[in-house]
C-alpha cells in the first residue's frame, strides 16, 4: 500500500504538536516551584505551546506541504479540540485560562490564513508568514511581558522585542518571494507589531495580527515592490 506523503506529514506533525502541548505540562510545575503565579505559569506555558507545537510545523509546512488543505485541517482540528475543552469544562489547565479562548483562536487563525493566502498569492512562505508574527512575535512579547511586570498585561515593552523579531523576519521573507516585495514584509511586521497591542471584545491580538499583517502582504503583491 502506497501512503501519500503529505499525509504521513500531517500526521507526524498532529502528533508532534499533541505531544508537545502534553509535555509541557511540568514546566508549569517548575515555574510554580520558582515563585511564579499561577496565571503567570499559564502564560508562559501558552507562548510555549504557540511556539513550538504551531511554530514548527507551521515552518515546516512550505518544505513537506504542497496542498494547502493540510495546514487548514490541522489548525481547524487543533481550534475544535482546544475551544472543547474549554466548553466541556476540560481545560489543559497548564496552558489555558477561562479567561478566554484565545488558544484555540490561534490555531484556527492559523490555519484558516495559510490556508487563504497560499491560494491567493500562491507563495507558500508568504502564505505561512501573517501566522509566523502570531506564533513567534506574540510568543515573545508575552515572554517579555511575563519577566518583566509577573501578570499578562499589554505593556508596549512587548510590541518592541515583537518588532525587533517581525520586521526583519518580514522584510527576509518578503525578500525571497516573487515578487520580491522586503519593505512590504517588513511593514507588515511592523503593523502586526502595532496591531497586537488590542484586542475588541472576542477580537483577540491573534485575529488583528493575522488579519492586518496578511492585508499588507496581499496589498504588496498586487501593487509591487515600494522601490
Amino acid at each position: 500500500m502506497v501512503f501519500d506523503s503529505q499525509l504521513l506529514w500531517f500526521l507526524a506533525l498532529g502528533a508532534f504538536a499533541f505531544i508537545t502541548v502534553m509535555a509541557i505540562k511540568p514546566f508549569h510545575a517548575y515555574l510554580m516551584s520558582k515563585g511564579c503565579e499561577n496565571m503567570v505559569a499559564v502564560y508562559y506555558n501558552r507562548k510555549v505551546a504557540h511556539m513550538v507545537a504551531g511554530g514548527v510545523p507551521l515552518i515546516l509546512c512550505p518544505i513537506v506541504f504542497t496542498d494547502p488543505i493540510y495546514p487548514l485541517l490541522g489548525g481547524l482540528l487543533g481550534a475544535a479540540g482546544l475551544a472543547a475543552a474549554h466548553m466541556t469544562d476540560r481545560r489543559l489547565w497548564w496552558m489555558q485560562t477561562e479567561q478566554n479562548m484565545n488558544d484555540a483562536t490561534f490555531a484556527f487563525m492559523l490555519g484558516i490564513s495559510v490556508f487563504a493566502l497560499w491560494h491567493y498569492l500562491d507563495d507558500a512562505w508568504l502564505a505561512i508568514l501573517p501566522a509566523l508574527f502570531m506564533a513567534y512575535g506574540d510568543g515573545v512579547t508575552g515572554i517579555i511581558r511575563n519577566k518583566m511586570f509577573a501578570k499578562r498585561t499589554k505593556s508596549a515593552w512587548g510590541n518592541l522585542g515583537m518588532a525587533i523579531l517581525c520586521i526583519p523576519l518580514g522584510y527576509l521573507i518578503g525578500k525571497n518571494a516573487d515578487p520580491s516585495i522586503p519593505l512590504w514584509g517588513a511593514l507588515s511586521g511592523a503593523l502586526a507589531s502595532f496591531v497586537e497591542r488590542y484586542e475588541f471584545g472576542p477580537i483577540d491580538d491573534n485575529v488583528l495580527i493575522v488579519i492586518a499583517s496578511s492585508i499588507v502582504i496581499a496589498a504588496g503583491v498586487h501593487l509591487g515592490p515600494l522601490l
